[in-house]
């Protein structure tokens, strides 16, 4: 039952890993915990169950976007659904409320606050099948968006027994699982963990970079990828206004979000993104919780993110249809001491920072960049990714015992008072007025490193700290400090290996290169024009597009060109429903530009069916379009298997189509036709057996 659903409602032939085994064991009745990432399929684990049970699934969601979102794609796959929560007027709860206790909804989502408030009233009528907890971390302290509705939520459960419950998260280390389980009374659960490797979603990191370069590197970024969909994440309010307001300044427009503007203003900001109106969404970490948009194409952090779930969720916005996406995360230590600071005044300050250093560890690291954010996780991968900036450019190793002298030198000449900025200065010979005033131009390492860039010294520090010869005293405006084994270097010449930094440059270069050509070019005419037909449709319907169709279903429709309900039916994300709404409508504009590109496999295929269905024989197509029989004879039978009417009898007997299916049988299915020729003595032209198995596969009697 299950694989129906998935096929006729949702349009997929097969589930992604771990699905089948969470749906069988909810529909038998057992509690789970659920962790997958952003985008890989939480939503059908409970979907399915509701679809597949008796009575109503309660899902409870933070997220008033998600909901909307969720409800909207349901009931584009013809699923009665609904949601309650604070957006509602009074007249449509009532509405909502109704369609609830009289069994007219299948899957009702509602937000913590709301099912609290009425759990104990019209909630109490309905024969709750199912509850699933979407977000479950923001249950937890140690989650990083504890909320504390969710909290409440155990006496809920204990009041259904019965029932099973589901918690879902893509984000959650082991204290938090823990939590999870415990807070919300789960009984006998199984912990399912889906692999966190979005293998679409390239990983490139940048530190040390000037405002300025930043700025144009964002820029040059976006310049590359028009009509493309992304967000960008910044640290502050006014951080977001003054990237948005340049990227205007340079015809890039963009829309800024935070929790400063004013609300209606927000959400139209919100709005316009979902529904492709505006392309580039400049926000603080609020934004994008809970949008399900599907082909958000890139995500830049302007900053370092303060923790690893939160940027692992966050760049998990891209490519949630599974089409190739990119990440661009800009660091410097400034955003490591404002962090700092605040860490400092809250409650948790010191898992905080313990996070904040695991993310700096995660920024500054040389090697393969996934399998560290992986092993966060608990995830091992065995082999380099060979998507991120560290795996396009691996570095090189060299003896930096003397640079890294140099570096210790400046360091304790300075009595261990100054920042890396003033260190590098001072090596680089700066003529700047703080390196005067405090009169570090008379040190004896003054200038004794101008021959490096200020970019290359900037990350011998970073290694060096990293590597354990030096510290960062935050708390004394993150003034370096000498080690132990950073003393074994400066004054007993032990020797220590750093790798040599690459240029931006560089990396972009080699990234180019080593980037592999696409196994299929997708037809963009074709694309732009379907997306044209999805945009339509989504401002008639008022959806967002990606209710209509993914990126992924377009791209699919491209490669397919189906013009007939069982191609139609091919495609990713098209069940039922959909083909009954939009099926029409997409395969005649597939057929109008076949028509009109004559230069296509498939339009000749056309062709020839056109002029046979006109009357011409097999020959006399083949003599007008000056092309072999047998070619026009394999264009009829791919038309056939395309379902276009046309009688395939008349090029073979029955005798022949039991001998074919026999010799198939004992072949065991062959890939080519040549064992099947020789099985049957040569007697059976390669012709005769194409047309045979055609017809034998096309009425399922092989």
């Amino acid at each position: 039952m299950i694989f129906k659903k998935l096929e006729a409602v949702f349009g997929y032939k097969k589930f992604r890993p771990l699905q089948e085994e969470i749906i069988n064991r909810t529909i038998a009745g057992k509690d789970s915990l659920v962790l997958m990432p952003t985008g890989g399929g939480k939503s059908m684990c409970f979907q399915i169950p509701a679809l597949c049970l008796e009575g109503i699934t309660i899902v409870v969601s933070p997220l008033i976007s998600l909901m909307k979102d969720q409800v909207q794609a349901l009931q584009s796959n013809g699923v009665k659904a609904s949601f309650f929560n604070s957006s509602l007027s009074s007249f449509e709860e009532k509405e909502v409320i109704q369609d609830a206790i009289n069994g007219q909804t299948k899957i009702l989502y509602l937000s913590p606050e709301k099912l609290i408030a009425v759990k104990n009233s019209w909630l109490q009528q309905l024969t709750i099948s199912l509850v699933a907890i979407d977000e479950a971390h923001c249950v937890s302290m140690w989650g990083h968006d504890f909320r504390k509705e969710y909290t409440q939520l155990n006496t809920f459960r204990k009041s259904l027994a019965h029932v099973p419950f589901i918690a879902l998260t893509a984000t959650a280390d082991k204290s938090t699982r823990v939590d999870i389980v415990s807070q919300l009374a789960l009984e006998d659960s199984k912990l399912f963990i889906s692999s966190f490797d979005r293998k679409n979603i390239s990983i490139d990191v940048r530190g040390n970079v000037t405002k300025k370069d930043k700025l144009q590197q964002i820029v040059n970024f976006i310049n590359s990828k028009p009509n493309e969909s992304g967000i960008i994440y910044c640290l502050s309010r006014k951080n977001t206004e003054e990237l948005s307001a340049h990227l205007n300044s340079n015809g890039i427009e963009s829309h800024c979000y935070h929790a400063g503007m004013d609300g209606q203003h927000r959400a139209q900001v919100q709005t316009d993104f979902i529904n492709d109106i505006s392309k580039i969404i400049v926000a603080t970490i609020a934004f994008g919780m809970g949008i399900d948009k599907s082909n958000v194409r890139w995500v830049i952090h302007s900053n370092l993110p303060k923790n690893l779930e939160g940027y692992y969720q966050e760049i998990g916005r891209a490519g949630r249809d599974g089409l190739a996406s990119e990440t661009l995360l800009y660091y410097s230590m400034r955003d490591v001491v404002l962090y700092r600071q605040f860490a400092a005044d809250s409650a948790n300050g010191e898992m905080q920072i313990d996070k904040l250093n695991r993310m700096l560890q995660f920024s500054q690291a040389k090697s393969c960049r996934r399998k560290i954010l992986l092993s966060y996780f608990g995830e091992f991968l065995a082999n380099n990714c060979n998507n991120c900036d560290a795996c396009s450019n691996p570095p090189q190793i060299f003896d930096a015992t003397i640079i890294a002298q140099k570096a210790l030198s400046v360091t304790a000449r300075m009595n261990e008072s100054e920042s890396s900025v003033m260190a590098v200065n001072v090596l680089r010979g700066s003529q700047n007025a703080k390196v005067y005033d405090k009169e570090y131009h008379k040190l004896k390492t003054y200038g004794i490193g101008k021959d490096i860039s200020f970019y290359d010294w900037n990350d011998y520090f970073v290694q060096l700290t990293n590597l354990g010869a030096l510290e960062i005293a935050y708390n004394e405006s993150s003034a370096l400090k000498i080690t132990p084994f950073g003393w074994s270097i400066l004054k007993e010449g032990k020797s220590i290996q750093l790798s040599k930094p690459i240029a931006e440059s560089e990396k972009k270069a080699k990234k180019t290169k080593s980037k592999k050509e696409p196994k299929q070019k997708v037809n963009k005419a074709l694309f732009e024009e379907l997306r044209a037909l999805r945009t339509k449709l989504a401002q008639t319907e008022k959806v967002p597009p990606y209710i209509i169709f993914s990126d992924k279903s377009l791209e699919d429709m491209v490669t397919i060109r189906p013009i007939t309900t069982s191609k139609f039916m091919q495609v990713s994300g098209v069940g039922q429903n959909k083909l009954a709404k939009y099926g029409s409508q997409f395969m005649a504009l597939i057929k109008e530009f076949e028509l009109n590109n004559a230069n296509t496999k498939t339009t000749t295929k056309l062709v020839s069916y056109n002029s046979y269905i006109g009357g011409l024989t097999v020959d006399e197509i083949a003599i007008e379009r000056k092309l072999k029989p047998s070619t026009i004879l394999v264009h009829l039978v791919e038309c056939y298997l395309d379902g276009l009417a046309i009688d395939l009898m008349v090029f073979v007997t029955e005798e022949i189509l039991v001998l074919v299916k026999d010799a198939y049988v004992k072949c065991e299915q062959p890939i080519t036709m040549k064992p099947i020729f020789d099985l049957l003595d040569e007697q059976i032209q390669y012709n005769d057996i194409r047309v045979a198995l055609a017809i034998l596969k096309f009425n399922k009697r092989i």
